[in-house]
Formats: C-alpha cells, structure tokens, sequence
C-alpha cells in the first residue's frame, strides 16, 4: 500500500470516554472544573514567580516551567475532551490527530525531563547545602530547562514523523478521547505490531529511567534527612511523600500504558485521564500550596491589591 493512501483518510472518530450519553453529559461539569482549576492554578503559579522577586531561585524557576508544562499538557486533549461530551459526531481531522500526538508527547516529555531536574535540585539543596548555589547556578538551571524541552521535542517528533507517513485508509475510529499512539497504529492499513512495539517501548523506557532517577534522588533525600536531622525527618517525609504520589500518578500511567499488557479499554481510557488530566491539577496544590515561600508570596500579593483598593 503506497503512502498516498493517507489521503483516503482526512478525519477520525473518538468513541469518547464512555458509551452513555448521560454519564457523558453527567461528566461536563466536573472535567470542566477541574480544567478551569488547571487553567487558573498553573497561571497563577507562573505568574506569581515572575512577579515575586523572593522568588527567584533555582527551585521556583523550575516549579514556574511544570506549572506552565502542566497547563498546555492539559490543554492539547480537555477541551477537545469537554466539547466532544455534547457531540454525538466526535469527529478530529487528520492534522489536528497528528497535532495531539505532537503535543502530548512533547509536553508530556518534557515534564518527565523537568520533574527529573526538580528532584537533582532537591538533591543537591539537602544532601550537597554547601555545594548549591555552585551547582545549581543561574546559568545551569536555564540550560537544565533547556535540555528538559529540547528533549520533549525531539521525543515527540520521533514519534510524529513515524506515524505520519503510515497509511491511513480504511477504520478510523479512535476508541479514546484523544489520538493516542498506540490506537492511531492500529487503523493503519499495514502491519504494525512491530513497528509499535519500538515506539511504545520508546516513550516507556524513557519514563521508567524518569521514574527511577526521581526515585533515587527521593530515597537519598530521605535517608540524609533521618540520618542527619531528626527533628526535620517527619517535615522531609510529609513533603516527599506528596512529590512522590504526584510522580506515580503521573508516571505511573505513562509507564502501564506503553510498557504494559493491559488491553482493557476503560483502564487505558482511565490512565490517560490521570496524566493528561488530573495530574496537572493536583501539582499546583501539591508543590505550591504546602510551601512556606509561596504562601508568603500569596500573603504579599493579596496585600498589595489591598492597598491598592485602598
């Protein structure tokens, strides 16, 4: 089948989330929500880094690049998973499928990246404090950022070019809410069972060293903190544990998805929703709202609008 075929094929279907018309209408005002949550707590992040210039360090640079990561990672597949809910005819057009794919898979590695150096940075701050200002300099820090999107960017280009040149000319429905590698392949009009082996094994191999190093930098962490500092050891705790249950739900669907055998369409449908979806919203609450330094920016911010009311 010559690759001129593509052509037949200028649009595909989702079959959405679910079947029921109901539970999807049901469904409108939650997903909603907690994209709007997403939308306003990730901006508000970015913006209240830029403005405070308490701010301006290492760490909350990087935290300002996963909220803004965060907010388009969500924003390639909600909207278009919201508006769907109200159509019967769930209809995305060839281009805009191979967007999607672009987009999750950039965003969604560039976040791995990020979340990698988030967790070297907390590294060095608490097992290297001497050592840090050295380490994790100005200059070092914009060029880890650097190298965490050029890295998202090739891994998704990969992974577009390979599936663009596919030959595309017969099914066409998508049984997800959003073009998802592994059930994009599928509809192509030759064998692919290889071919998708080697890009799934891509993007989890690439998740799971994500996964470990982050894990490895937790548990160093952990045991400097009780080794070194008891009376700190149940505040590190407290804290690593809510970074480590963001980094699981995250990962953790990623790496099930495209290293995984599970086959059961509900269960890849409830997964992508996790990382595309929920994760996003709860890494504001989690990595902001439980920071002293945040909360006295807030505490700022909401006093300089006071007196200008005033």
């Amino acid at each position: 089948m010559e690759g001129g075929n593509r052509s037949v094929v200028s649009e595909f279907v989702f079959q959405g989330l679910c079947a029921s018309r109901e539970l999807q209408l049901f469904l409108l005002l939650p997903l909603s929500a907690l994209y709007l949550l997403t939308v306003v707590g990730n901006l508000f992040v970015v913006l209240l880094i830029l403005a405070d210039h308490h701010l301006h360090s290492p760490m909350y640079f990087l935290l300002a690049n996963l909220s803004f990561v965060d907010f388009c990672l969500s924003s390639v597949t909600t909207p278009k998973l919201t508006t769907d809910l109200l159509q019967e005819n769930k209809t995305i057009s060839f281009g805009g499928c191979m967007i999607q794919i672009l987009g999750v898979h950039f965003f969604g590695g560039a976040e791995m990246t990020i979340l990698v150096t988030m967790g070297y940075d907390r590294y060095v701050a608490i097992c290297k404090p001497l050592h840090y200002s050295s380490i994790m300099d100005r200059k070092k820090c914009i060029w880890l950022v650097w190298i965490a999107w050029i890295i998202g960017f090739l891994h998704s280009l990969l992974q577009m070019v390979t599936i663009v040149g596919l030959p595309f000319c017969g099914p066409r429905v998508v049984d997800s809410f959003f073009c998802d590698i592994p059930l994009v392949m599928k509809l192509a009009c030759m064998e692919t069972d290889t071919l998708g082996r080697v890009i799934n094994a891509n993007s989890g191999i690439y998740a799971t060293t994500c996964f470990v190093l982050l894990m490895t930098s937790y548990t160093y962490i952990l045991l400097t903190v009780v080794l070194h500092s008891k009376d700190g050891a149940s505040k590190a705790l407290s804290t690593c544990t809510s970074h480590i249950a963001v980094v699981v739900l995250f990962f953790g669907p990623c790496i099930v998805i495209f290293l995984g055998s599970v086959n059961t369409t509900w269960v890849d449908k409830f997964l992508s929703v996790l990382y595309t979806l929920i994760t996003p919203v709860l890494n504001p609450a989690i990595y902001t709202l439980r920071n002293k330094e945040i909360k006295n920016a807030i505490k700022r911010l909401w006093a300089s609008l006071s007196s200008l009311r005033l």
